[in-house]
C-alpha cells in the first residue's frame, strides 16, 4: 500500500518549497488535499511526480512547482471568487477552496465535470462547484472574478475570459510559444489586463485558447 501522506510531505518538502513558495495557506493546502483521489485510478502512483500529468486528450494535471507558483502569484485572499478554468478532476479546486472563500471550476468534458463534483462532495467541500461548458466562455453567470486561473496552455486569452475578472483582479496563464512557456499573471486596471511575466513553465495548450491564424490579402 502505497503510502500518500508521505508523498504529499515529499512533494512539498522538495518542489513546492524549494521553488520559493513560502506561504503557509499554500503548504497548508498542498499538504492536506489528497491529490492521488483526483486523478484516475491508474494514474494514482504518479500523483507526486514533479512533471505534468497526462489526463488524456491534450489534459494535464500541471505539476505541484507551476501550480504552487501560479498560487503565490495570484495572492488568493479568504474573501476571493475564484474562476477555475480547465479544473479536471478538481484537485486545483480543492486546494483553491482552502484558500478562497468560493471556487467555480470549468470543466468541458461532462464526465470529468460530474467525477469532479462528486470527488468535492465526498471530501465535504462546500465552497466550490463544477460546472460544465466551453473552457475559453468561462462561467458568466458568478461573474466577475477576483482571481481566473487557467489550468493549461494558452497562446492567447480571450475577452470572453478577460472580461469576468473584476477591476483590480488577478488572472494567470501559461502562455506557450512552440516548445517554451512563460506563465504570466495579469493584472485588471482601468478595464484592460496587463500582462507580467512570473517564472518558465509548459503545458498542452487548451481548447479555445490557439492563437487564431489570420490571413493577409
Amino acid at each position: 500500500m502505497a503510502d500518500y501522506d508521505k508523498r504529499r510531505t515529499a512533494m512539498v518538502d522538495t518542489q513546492v518549497r524549494p521553488s520559493d513558495v513560502t506561504k503557509f495557506p499554500i503548504i497548508q493546502a498542498m499538504l492536506t488535499v489528497p491529490r492521488e483521489l483526483f486523478v484516475p485510478d491508474d494514474l494514482r502512483e504518479a500523483a507526486y511526480v514533479g512533471e505534468n500529468l497526462d489526463l488524456g486528450g491534450g489534459r494535464v494535471l500541471l505539476e505541484p512547482r507551476t501550480f504552487a507558483k501560479m498560487l503565490d502569484g495570484l495572492d488568493v485572499g479568504p474573501s476571493d471568487l475564484v474562476l477555475d478554468v480547465g479544473c479536471g478532476y478538481g484537485y486545483s479546486t480543492a486546494v483553491l477552496s482552502r484558500l478562497a472563500d468560493f471556487v467555480v471550476g470549468v470543466e468541458d468534458d461532462a464526465d470529468r465535470a460530474a467525477e469532479a463534483q462528486g470527488l468535492l462532495s465526498e471530501r465535504g467541500i462546500d465552497n466550490a462547484g463544477i460546472v460544465e461548458g466551453p473552457l475559453a466562455e468561462g462561467w458568466r453567470d458568478s461573474a466577475p472574478y477576483d482571481v481566473i486561473l487557467l489550468e493549461g496552455g494558452a497562446e492567447t486569452v480571450p475577452a470572453t475570459l478577460t472580461d469576468q475578472l473584476k477591476e483590480g483582479g488577478r488572472i494567470a496563464a501559461v502562455f506557450m510559444e512552440g516548445g517554451l512557456g512563460t506563465v504570466r499573471i495579469g493584472y485588471n486596471i482601468d478595464g484592460s489586463v496587463t500582462w507580467r511575466y512570473a517564472f518558465n513553465a509548459a503545458a498542452p495548450v487548451l481548447a479555445g485558447f490557439e492563437r487564431q491564424e489570420t490571413f493577409a490579402f
